[in-house]
């Protein structure tokens, strides 16, 4: 269980910096990061506790890393 808890935070860090050198986002590189691993690390345990899962753990990660890019930055994007 720890190794899969480790595997979710690195692939959570490396959506977040593939989606900044890609151009998908613009929130700067410590911020994308910390989003997804936030996200990743979130449905991980939303995983353990409910059992709710779209795949194997790795494409969880990035899916629901993903999932936080998409939904953090739009919904404070709107209250400036």
């Amino acid at each position: 269980m720890f190794p899969m808890l480790i595997g979710t935070v690195v692939i959570g860090g490396i959506v977040g910096y593939a989606s900044e050198k890609s151009g998908f986002t613009h929130n700067g590189y410590v911020q994308s990061i910390i989003i997804c691993v936030g996200g990743a690390f979130l449905f991980y345990f939303v995983r353990i506790m409910f059992g709710i899962k779209f795949g194997p753990p790795g494409i969880d990660a990035i899916l629901s890393s993903i999932g936080a890019l998409i939904i953090v930055p739009t919904h404070w994007r709107g209250r400036r």
